[in-house]
């Protein structure tokens, strides 16, 4: 027996959702957890891939290397610093 979602929801989830939800679980046979991933699913679909993260990037002007951090304080600080 399949309760519907809309009863057993706490109000957590908006009304829109809630039918969603029932609909497809009606529609699939689907428990609760199967129909909201489903829907998940559905929905990163239809936005298509992300767009790769680029950082930006600036000249700072300064005449040492700080690739490695650790060797930058130690210039910077001293080696008693730590």
């Amino acid at each position: 027996m399949l309760y519907p979602f809309s009863h057993a929801h706490d109000g957590g989830v908006d009304a829109d959702t809630a039918k969603a939800v029932e609909a497809l679980r009606r529609e699939r046979g689907l428990g609760v957890s199967a129909a909201v991933n489903e829907l998940i699913r559905r929905a990163l679909l239809a936005q298509g891939p992300s767009k790769p993260f680029v950082a930006q990037t600036f000249r700072l002007g300064i005449a040492i290397d700080v690739s490695n951090v650790a060797d930058a304080l130690d210039l910077l600080e001293g080696p008693s610093a730590r």
